[in-house]
């Protein structure tokens, strides 16, 4: 892909999942990649396999801002500065509106929305800097359309998409793309661990393969190839919108 061999991306999220798959991809474009995540075992490993030469874990809780202030300097002390965010730490809620509390609350969008806020605060002076950067946001196909028992998930991917067309819109005059990236079913722990919770996995499996139109779910590389893709000169006129990558399940009528 063009315009990823020099630049350098900051990847939140991305120890285990599709974060790793979006890191491992820039990576083997080309990019420098710095890795945030909280899971310091896996997410040393990953940069220790990548190597040190162009990738660096940083242990970070993107939900605190002195920790992303100081992940990002340390990429910018680094690898010179930051060209790439993206956005993708977060985990999935399944609260009831009655019974979830002002601090479940307050706790899931911090992670799941807030953060995105957070990473790009501190990434785009230097991007505005050098008139030169790409935020791509990680949703999901929850921002339009959702499932029972999953509140308020699709309310805080629908919140990353509005965060995206707002930025795009801030941001085009300095050249700073945002996109957001709308995965899915995936085959994440995101994905596997309810399935493996429910009455009969296998059944559970069955059922959502047979809704899909490709007939399977996606493979986390596959994501990170949309990522790589949106983050690259390739998609240099694409920006202020959400990319779904979900196998046809948005297209079906029910």
């Amino acid at each position: 892909m063009r315009g990823l061999g020099d630049r350098v991306a900051v990847v939140t999220g991305a120890a285990n999942g599709i974060g790793a798959a979006a890191a491992s991809r820039l990576h083997e474009e080309g990019a420098k990649v710095a890795l945030l995540d909280v899971d310091e075992l896996k997410g040393k490993a990953l940069a220790e396999r990548l190597g040190a030469e162009r990738a660096l874990f940083i242990g970070c809780d993107v939900t605190a801002e002195d920790q992303v202030a100081a992940a990002v300097d340390t990429a910018v002390a680094r690898f010179g500065t930051v060209d790439i965010l993206v956005n993708n730490a977060g985990v999935n809620a399944y609260f009831d509106v009655e019974r979830m509390t002002v601090e479940e609350w307050d706790g899931f969008f911090a992670l799941d929305l807030r953060a995105y806020w957070l990473c790009a605060k501190y990434a785009l002076p230097r991007m505005r800097a050098q008139r030169r950067g790409v935020i791509v946001n990680i949703a999901s196909i929850h921002a339009r359309m959702t499932t029972r028992g999953m509140f308020p998930y699709a309310a805080a991917k629908s919140g990353v998409v509005g965060l995206t067309r707002s930025m795009a819109l801030d941001y085009g005059p300095d050249a700073v793309r945002v996109v957001a990236v709308s995965p899915g079913w995936t085959r994440t722990r995101l994905v596997e661990e309810p399935m493996a919770g429910a009455p009969d996995p296998g059944a559970a499996m069955a059922a959502a393969l047979a809704v899909h139109p490709l007939g399977r779910i996606a493979e986390p590389e596959e994501i990170g190839a949309v990522i790589a893709f949106a983050a690259s000169d390739d998609a240099s006129f694409i920006t202020g919108v959400a990319i779904d990558a979900d196998g046809g399940l948005g297209a079906r009528f029910a």
